[in-house]
């Protein structure tokens, strides 16, 4: 078991979701302040998405991003930042006699624009999604390339930003691996084991211990299951030796019909944590364990109040 755990909050997420809670962060000022509160309820790290002010809907906008880095960052509760850069990936097929006529939620870029707020901004961590999967909706496809991961790990190297590995799947592990033999890692890896997402690895507890038996040696991980699943993968990644995640992006619910908001979701973690008879670690704790670092940003001029 750990028993000195990182707590990591996925703030809003992209799915749609912000019109089924009122607690769901939507504008940039919303996505800071819900960090900041989740920070103060226990989390060391806010995994961020930006969406789009007026409707909701997800954003890759390096605008919203900047602005929201800055808002925390002007903060005085500390918290360390991992941006997302999982949007851009989304690639929705046409029909069966004509595949390439792609439908227009096609969101579909290259491995630099999907980075082009991070190298701007210069988090502590960024997301990198392992491998290509299939998701709900008939046609729709997420898109990793084995190149695009190379390309992505190289630059975030440079630029000293820590990726952290999302896995949904067994071949994604896989595949991280080699990423670590050809030595575009630096130690120790991080790792987000990410459970319940369809159509990928299903959350049960089986699924889990096996993604988690095939992560290599040293590895720094976490684990999360979306829905009713999320408390309890807090409880198995905690025995497992990780650390864990919860958040809005993940789950909407503090209990059955009740919803929540980001902070109370860390806060009913936590308990669960202390009363297994772990710590909690702060975020200076957290950087340490991670070997990560607060860089110096470069300059922020937020362009909306």
């Amino acid at each position: 078991m750990n028993r000195n755990i990182i707590i990591t909050c996925a703030i809003t997420g992209s799915g749609e979701t912000a019109d089924r809670s009122p607690h769901v962060p939507v504008t940039p000022k919303e996505i800071a302040k819900a960090s900041i509160e989740a920070a103060k309820a226990g989390a060391a790290i806010a995994h961020i998405h930006v969406r789009d002010p007026k409707t909701g809907a997800p954003s890759r906008d390096v605008d919203l991003y900047r602005e929201v880095v800055e808002r925390i960052r002007e903060e005085d509760t500390d918290v360390v930042i991992n941006l997302t850069t999982g949007m851009g990936g989304d690639l929705y097929l046409g029909p069966d006699e004509d595949p390439l006529a792609l439908e227009k939620a096609t969101d579909l870029v290259g491995q630099v624009e999907r980075m082009e707020h991070v190298e701007a901004l210069l988090p502590e961590i960024c997301s990198l999604d392992c491998g290509s999967f299939n998701y709900p909706g008939g046609n729709y496809v997420y898109v990793s390339s084995p190149d695009m991961l190379r390309l992505g790990a190289k630059r975030l190297q440079k630029i000293g930003v820590k990726p952290e590995l999302e896995v949904f799947e067994l071949g994604h592990i896989w595949f991280a691996k080699q990423l670590q033999e050809e030595r575009l890692l630096d130690a120790p890896p991080l790792f987000q084991v990410c459970m319940g997402v369809r159509w990928a690895a299903e959350a049960t507890p089986q699924n889990f211990m096996t993604m988690v038996d095939n992560l290599p040696e040293g590895a720094n991980w976490a684990g999360f299951a979306l829905g009713a699943m999320e408390m309890p993968m807090v409880a198995q990644a905690a025995l497992l030796g990780g650390h864990v995640r919860v958040g809005l992006e993940d789950n909407l619910y503090l209990s059955k019909g009740t919803l929540a908001s980001n902070a109370q979701l860390v806060e009913k973690a936590r308990t669960i944590l202390e009363n297994m008879g772990a710590s909690i670690q702060t975020p200076a704790e957290a950087r340490k364990a991670l070997n990560v670092k607060k860089q110096d940003a470069p300059a922020l001029v937020r362009k909306s109040a």
